[in-house]
């Protein structure tokens, strides 16, 4: 059987030149920004719910301004840690994705509201 090319296809740019094989337990800027982006993800979780709940108009604003500061800033440590070859995504076969979003699609004849046109 023929494998598709795409299949588990790993999407990430080249390591730092310097970066060791085998790590020691001491933390490097990797083990840094990875705690980073796991605490920032945390932050957002908890400031979306904050958000949702808040009742008082003007503590709702600021909730909104910190969650969209928190947001950009895991995506600052995403796109950093990408840029160095510490993240990587697995691509995703064409027909795949053509499906998922033919279901989807589907899905929107659901909503109360009325569908712009495409």
């Amino acid at each position: 059987m023929m494998q598709n090319p795409m299949q588990n296809t790993k999407i990430q740019n080249p390591k730092p030149a310097g970066e060791p094989q085998v790590k020691g337990p001491e933390m490097n800027d990797r083990d840094r920004l990875n705690d980073i982006l796991a605490t920032e993800k945390y932050l957002t979780d908890g400031l979306n719910v904050a958000v949702r709940e808040a009742s008082h108009d003007a503590l709702h604003r600021d909730l909104m301004t910190v969650l969209t500061e928190t947001h950009q800033a895991a995506r600052d440590i995403y796109n950093l840690m990408f840029q160095y070859g510490w993240y990587s995504l697995e691509a995703e076969q064409q027909q795949k994705l053509d499906q998922t979003h033919q279901q989807f699609q589907g899905y929107s004849s659901q909503f109360p509201y009325p569908q712009p046109l495409q």
